[in-house]
């Protein structure tokens, strides 16, 4: 865990939730994700997914990841247009610094 989530271990979930919004959460986190479930039910006294939680627990609406997925791709035309490659990791850091923090 870097300086970014020390104290703040929320801030890597709702990256995680961007990254998957975008289609780019990689096949390790998705796993740990679905077995840290039940945690996150005890711990947010919630039923559902790891998605469902985050969203109930940030009250996002429902169509959230399509809102992020329309951002995602301004931004990657933004990027393309000044000849830079914009990464999901990125993009999510700088979506949940922006929108969600």
């Amino acid at each position: 865990m870097t300086e970014r989530y020390t104290g703040k271990p929320f801030l890597r979930l709702l990256e995680l939730y961007v990254l998957d919004a975008i289609g780019q959460l990689s096949d390790k986190d998705e796993e740990t994700l679905i077995k840290m479930t039940p945690n996150l039910q005890a711990t947010y006294k919630s039923q559902g997914s790891w998605k469902e939680i985050i969203r109930k627990v940030m009250d996002l609406p429902e169509n959230m990841p399509s809102l992020i997925i329309d951002m995602w791709n301004k931004n990657q035309k933004i990027a393309k247009d000044n000849g830079q490659v914009l990464e999901g990791e990125q993009f999510a850091m700088m979506f949940v610094d922006q929108n969600l923090t």
